[in-house]
């Protein structure tokens, strides 16, 4: 059997290592490596090699922690535009149930819920106090259940009972103006919040298109006029979560795509003034983790199509509700069934106080908000008064106390974009550690792979060496076993085979035998 070696020009370790010097582009390798140089030039460059190296990995390091960190900035931006879709605007009267809409019923059941009789549904007497002579003799024959026979349908505070209650925009709306056109209620959408039932312009509907602007300024918005219908309000004698002691609207200005949360973001607008509200759309854009904590996908419950943290906020405020009370506040989604009056006061309302607490909504990672700038004067004047007095047939403190003018617009026709953008990506890391490479050691990626090369030429070469030991082992041991016959037998061999010195060297399988 014949047995190859490894032919001798093959480059062995010290070899490959040589030409591994010789042609490094990594700075002070050759001079530390090479022999024939004296101790203290290799020291130095020794020195200074592992000096670079060590500045390497601390800045390299720095840096890898550092984008480890994932880092933001943020990034404003104001661009132009030649029309912009107008913002919903939701509209609530601050007293969510008109007084003399009331009936014995209504009364009998939700009285003490809306703090006008005691427990034993009795009048409470401060309500009789706060009320004009008129209405006392009203009221009190209205309260008075001696021979009331309660009816058994009573559905409690369900959408019919807020809806037949709350303060009707026909009403309310005397004047409305979209762009210098009329508009009316049917331009309103109702939609059902803590105020009762509320009515929201430029809702998104299917069927109807959103309405824009192509102007900005006074007169290239919205401008109603409220009668806010004070005389209808219930009487306050004390803090109640159904009476308000501000008179006014509440109003929110959002996207179509998020639900009205006017309790906690609206603002409000008082009788007896003219409120000029200037908004600009803002357009914001957050990272999702790592890098921020942004969330966009659609909730589970499915009562919202579009992830927004008003809309996570009611999800989460039903889901708390229902589960605790068995049933769900008038504003709520679902298909629970209504809260009653007792489960109003006795568990919903103060468990909506403390949901706030164990609801945790993320920011959405697109978004769109609407900045404000308010500011107001008085109405009526001195010399338009007479005549508002003769076209609403209204005294001027009724006026007064009871009219609003709300003008909503856009200051310019432009927004404002705000990005969350990374401020350190894999390209800067990469970018960071090559320039410290370069100016520490004077290496670069082909560097490094001329390294990883001389590591895979010295391991090739030791296997190479491994496995021609082994197969010279074996064929050895098979040489010697063939050769074993002609020795056990030799006395049937007539000579001897002699083996001259001074021959040329044949197979190994001749001179083993």
């Amino acid at each position: 059997r014949l047995t190859e070696r490894r032919p001798p020009e093959e480059q062995s370790p010290s070899s490959i290592t040589s030409t591994l010097l010789a042609r490094t582009r990594l700075h002070g390798l050759r001079h530390v490596c090479v022999p024939g140089g004296s101790l203290g030039h290799r020291a130095f460059w020794l020195l200074a090699l592992c000096t670079s190296l060590g500045l390497l990995l601390s800045w390299s390091s720095n840096r890898l922690l550092h984008w480890l960190s994932f880092p933001t900035y943020t990034r404003v931006h104001t661009e132009w535009a030649k029309e912009l879709p107008f913002p919903t605007l939701t509209i609530c009267n601050n007293n969510p149930v008109r007084l003399y809409k009331l009936t014995k019923s209504d009364l009998y059941f939700a009285g003490h819920w809306l703090g006008l009789l005691l427990a034993n549904r009795t009048v409470r007497p401060i309500v009789l106090d706060l009320l004009q002579e008129d209405s006392q003799a009203w009221f009190s024959k209205l309260s008075d259940f001696r021979l009331f026979l309660p009816p058994r349908n009573f559905e409690g505070t369900n959408m019919e009972f807020m809806d037949r209650l709350s303060h009707q925009l026909d009403d309310m709306l005397l004047s409305c103006k979209y762009r210098g056109e009329p508009c009316g209620p049917q331009n309103f959408t109702s939609v059902f919040t803590r105020y009762g039932k509320c009515y929201m312009f430029n809702a998104a509907e299917e069927g109807k298109t959103l309405r824009t602007t192509m102007k900005g300024g006074t007169g290239n918005g919205l401008e109603i006029m409220l009668d806010i219908q004070q005389d209808e309000y219930l009487p306050v004698w004390g803090d109640t979560e159904e009476t308000a002691f501000e008179a006014g609207v509440r109003v929110q200005i959002h996207s179509q795509a998020e639900p009205p949360f006017i309790h906690e973001l609206g603002f409000g607008v008082a009788p007896g003034f003219q409120t000029f509200v200037a908004t600009q759309e803002q357009r914001l854009t957050y990272l999702p983790p790592p890098w921020g904590e942004c969330e966009s996908k659609a909730l589970d419950s499915g009562f919202f199509k579009v992830y927004s943290v008003t809309a996570c906020r009611i999800d989460c405020e039903t889901r708390y509700i229902v589960e605790n009370c068995n049933c769900r506040m008038v504003h709520m989604p679902g298909d629970s069934p209504f809260c009653t009056p007792e489960q109003y006061k006795d568990c919903a309302e103060p468990l909506s106080v403390l949901e706030s607490g164990n609801c945790i909504c993320r920011t959405p990672c697109n978004m769109t908000r609407y900045n404000k700038e308010l500011s107001m004067v008085k109405i009526p004047s001195k010399t338009s008064a007479r005549y508002l007095e003769k076209k609403f047939n209204r005294s001027e403190k009724y006026i007064t106390d009871n009219i609003l003018v709300l003008d909503v617009f856009f200051e310019a026709l432009n927004y404002e974009t705000i990005e969350q953008k990374k401020a350190y990506v894999v390209a800067g890391l990469l970018g960071d550690i090559g320039g410290q490479m370069g100016l520490f050691i004077g290496a670069s990626i082909l560097t490094i792979l001329e390294l990883f090369d001389y590591a895979y030429e010295v391991v090739k070469d030791k296997l190479l060496d491994i496995l021609s030991r082994d197969e010279e082992e074996e064929s050895h041991g098979e040489d010697v076993s063939s050769c074993d016959p002609v020795a056990n037998h030799s006395e049937a061999i007539s000579h001897t085979v002699s083996v001259p010195m001074q021959t040329t060297l044949g197979t190994l399988e001749e001179i083993a035998c």
